[in-house]
């Protein structure tokens, strides 16, 4: 017998070879008809597959997020089959889940897939489902593998299978599909009740345009089809609130293909956004103690191998430049250049914390594949800062970060977010992660305990921190619920050490300081995107780059709207005269459109009576004001920063 050990610490006994299958149905045939996968000893496993000795065990379902990536996952297997039927010879790549959904890159040879096929294999992946083909696992040795898709001439598997372990080989197979798969996957295709594929597009195999283009096609699946349907519904709010379609309507960003792929240029209206959020984030960080800095954009490659950052973020920063023997690089983070700047003058305990501040510009090679509008960039604004402070101050510094988050969810209306408390892998350290098993304990612990004792919501994924120390990213979700990872906390136990960064403590003796990396507001890239998204372009007063457009209904009036323009610049605020020969109906649709927040209407009554015909973006008409009135409380509403 073996003991299992349930999530609410429960012990029950079962036979070796049970299955959490077995165990859900032990419980309850309802709980079993829910389970999707298992949680074994902290690891996703098939509901299906046995367990053999004592464990703890979390029986998985569509609630959890393991739950919908499992059955995303084996959704993407499902499609296959479904496209193997239709395109006999397809070579698959990789089908992973993702945060909504699932894709597979597939080579078709000279073939092409279109938008009437995705209707033709949605029907056959309904039809594929209804048969009720089990997922099963089977452990394969590489040679045999190797064998299995050299016969069928496939070399993305066989490039796969070159960095595999022997002994740790697995194909799962489903129908008359069998793929090279670690798995983990739900029970049954009778799982799979709703099918959407939504897209079809291209995408270099291994991320490289120097390789082949494969075809990769998107889809997303449900356990009913009531869930699909709310989801689509979403999807077209999505699309109206798309960020790349609003920011060239707004004229807010552009990207230029001479310029290179993922830099961005930034509009006038794009840039008054950008000042405004560093004006917000100056104002709070003063508030909070801390200092700004500037550093430059790019260094010596001595200092990113002192830092850490070479060997393990290589990948993804740009190639280095050669200057009189020495190689410069483009900087990808701050925090080296913010420990120089620690170091440069002897500090005591008196002086922690060291707060340093800076609006950084980093640039990241991101592979062209993973490039997307404002959210995957390769030069980024980062709302930086670097805590330096005792153990004795950690637990406080953290916790005034983390109601510095909480005070910018409220200023832009942010609703639903929690932190994703990201531990390291055991098994990766020295690789993946600095080798100091002992510190990654206690540093992880002194995270857990702030987030615990402030009642901060919280999730804990292993194997996602930061080489250095573990982080919280902060995922916060959109007034139509998409999910963004918006900004990152960090600890960092080793960089300390590596830059010999010391103060003198109480004792008069020398020790290393505890910094915490944090940029609450993210970068201006994604969070504006995200703004977009989330105001749908409307955005609140303070934020928006016109803030009251005037309107008059003919020429005659324009001398008036002048003086009122003049009186609106003075009181800070952002204001045109649309002064064009049109019908004032024209003029009134036009400026909604363009999401001005204030549109003020002037014609022989307002000039006579020195008022204004005020318009609400989104609510019409809201009566007349004097203009001193009207300036009082756009003036209000933009200091106070209401939304």
């Amino acid at each position: 017998m073996i003991n299992i050990t349930l999530p609410d610490g429960a012990v029950r006994q079962y036979e070796s070879g049970v299955t959490a299958l077995d165990i859900a149905r032990s419980i309850s045939e309802g709980l079993a008809r829910k389970v999707l996968a298992a949680k074994v000893n902290g690891e996703v496993w098939d509901a299906t597959r046995p367990i053999t000795g004592d464990a703890t065990l979390k029986l998985v379902t569509w609630d959890d997020s393991e739950g919908k990536s499992t059955f995303w996952h084996s959704s993407a297997h499902l499609m296959a089959e479904a496209v193997e039927s239709m395109f006999p010879g397809v070579k698959f790549w990789v089908g992973p889940p993702l945060d909504n959904g699932f894709y597979y890159d597939m080579d078709l040879g000279d073939r092409k897939m279109s938008d009437e096929d995705l209707q033709v294999l949605e029907k056959k992946m309904n039809e594929l489902a209804k048969k009720n083909s089990a997922y099963i696992r089977k452990e394969i040795p590489k040679a045999e593998a190797i064998g299995y898709f050299t016969e069928k001439g496939d070399e993305y598997k066989l490039d796969l299978l070159q960095n595999l372990e022997d002994g740790k080989i697995t194909f799962y197979s489903q129908g008359n599909f069998t793929d090279l798969c670690r798995g983990p996957h739900i029970p049954n295709t009778s799982f799979i009740k709703a099918i959407k594929l939504t897209n079809i597009a291209g995408a270099y195999w291994k991320g490289d345009e120097k390789n082949k283009q494969l075809t990769r096609v998107y889809g997303i699946t449900f356990p009913n089809q009531k869930e699909l349907d709310e989801y689509l519904l979403m999807l077209e709010e999505a699309k109206k609130r798309d960020h790349r379609k609003l920011g060239k309507e707004l004229s807010i960003f552009t990207m230029d293909d001479e310029v290179g792929q993922g830099l961005v240029l930034w509009m006038p209206n794009g840039t008054i956004i950008i000042e405004e959020l560093e004006k917000l984030a100056k104002e709070t960080e003063a508030a909070a103690g801390y200092k700004r800095v500037v550093t430059p954009h790019i260094a010596k490659e001595s200092l990113y191998l002192t830092s850490g950052h070479l060997p393990y973020y290589k990948e993804s920063m740009y190639p280095p430049m050669e200057l009189d023997g020495t190689k410069y690089y483009l900087k990808a983070m701050n925090c080296p250049h913010h420990h120089k700047i620690f170091a440069a003058e002897h500090k005591s305990y008196k002086d922690l914390p060291l707060r340093l501040a800076e609006y950084g510009t980093c640039y990241r090679y991101e592979q062209s594949g993973e490039l997307f509008g404002l959210m995957r960039v390769r030069c980024l604004h980062m709302n930086d800062a670097h805590i330096y402070c005792t153990k004795e101050q950690f637990a406080e510094e953290f916790k005034a970060v983390n109601e510095m988050y909480l005070k910018y969810f409220k200023i832009f209306g942010v609703d639903k977010f929690v932190m994703r408390l990201s531990l390291h892998d055991p098994a990766k350290l020295g690789q993946k992660y600095v080798d100091e098993p002992e510190l990654w304990k206690e540093t992880e612990e002194m995270v857990r305990a702030v987030l615990i004792d402030t009642g901060t919501p919280f999730v804990e994924v292993q194997d996602e921190a930061a080489f250095y120390g573990p982080k919280i990213d902060v995922q916060i979700w959109s007034i139509i619920g998409r999910e963004f990872t918006l900004a990152t906390n960090q600890v960092d136990f080793a960089q300390g050490r590596r830059f010999k960064l010391e103060f003198t403590n109480k004792d008069n003796a020398p020790e290393t300081p505890l910094i915490i990396h944090r940029a609450p507001l993210g970068t201006h890239e994604r969070f504006i995107g995200f703004l977009l998204e989330h105001y749908a372009g409307k955005f609140p007063v303070w934020l928006a780059p016109l803030q009251a457009k005037i309107l008059p209904i003919s020429d005659k009036f324009i001398p008036y709207c002048n003086e009122v323009r003049a009186k609106l610049v003075k009181a800070g605020v952002r204001v045109e005269i649309d002064e064009r020969s049109e019908k004032i109906g024209k003029k009134i649709r036009e400026a909604e459109l363009s999401r001005v927040p204030y549109m003020l209407v002037v014609g022989e009554k307002e000039m006579n009576e020195s008022m204004l015909s005020v318009r609400r973006q989104g609510k019409g008409d809201t009566g007349m004001q004097p203009v001193l009135e009207f300036i009082n409380m756009i003036v209000d509403e933009i200091e106070e920063r209401k939304g």
